[in-house]
Formats: structure tokens, sequence, C-alpha cells
């Protein structure tokens, strides 16, 4: 019993962060298939088997379609340990540059989430740069 409680909350989880990343994604009005495939990739490497993958997207968009503010989806992320909240940044900024552009929106929602996931910004900027080189 103890397990599908755990696994049940595990889904929820990465279902916000699934939020998190389509949030980002359409944050420019412009949702893209290669945003969708970095969310996919993402969810693989966190953990989501494949066959799970289309069920937690169509779950995440309609949690973000009735979410306000992205407090609902950081509340669980910032107590990640640090390797798995860069996995989630380095995701953020993939999508946000995989039109090889940052608007004013996608940098400003990275500098909101730089403070409520607690990550400094040294580490926020080299995050940033890394993704931008690997970019082009």
């Amino acid at each position: 019993m103890f397990f599908k409680k755990e696994e049940k909350k595990n889904n929820n989880f990465l279902t916000k962060v699934c939020a998190l990343l389509i949030h980002a994604a359409k944050i420019d009005e412009n949702y893209t298939d290669k945003e969708e495939e970095i969310i996919k990739k993402t969810l693989n490497e966190l953990g989501v088997e494949d066959e799970n993958i289309a069920k937690t997207i169509k779950e995440a968009k309609v949690i973000e379609e009735n979410s306000n503010q992205i407090l609902d989806f950081t509340r669980e992320v910032k107590n990640l340990p640090e390797q798995d909240k860069i996995k989630i940044i380095e995701a953020l900024w993939s999508i946000i540059y995989s039109n090889n552009d940052a608007d004013m929106y996608e940098t400003n929602l990275m500098r909101r989430l730089a403070g409520l996931l607690y990550i400094d910004n040294k580490t926020m900027g080299d995050i940033k740069e890394k993704i931008k080189r690997n970019s082009k």
C-alpha cells in the first residue's frame, strides 16, 4: 500500500515539473514541436516511462492552463537535490533557446525561478551560457 501512495505522489510531482516546462515553452506564445521534444526527453531523464509521457504531458497542460502562478509548480522542486534542480533548469533554458532567442518574458521567468528554486546567479548564468552555446 505504501508504494502505491509514493508512486502517486511521484507522478503528481513529475506532472508539476512538466507543467513548469510547458509554462516556459508557452510564455513566448509560441509552443513548438521542438519544445515538446525537449519536454519529453526531460521527463524521460527524470524517470517517466515512455508509455506514460503523453499522459503526463496531457495532465500537465491542464494544470498549467488552470494555474495562475508558478509557485504551484516550484513548491516541491525547490527541495530536490541540487543536481536534479540543475537538470530542470537546463531543460528550461533548452526550451527557451530552442528558437535561438530569449525574450524578456522568458528571462524574467528564469530570474523568478532562480529565486524560488534557490539557484544562485552564477550557477544560473553558467547554465544559461552552456545551453546558449550548445543551441547554436
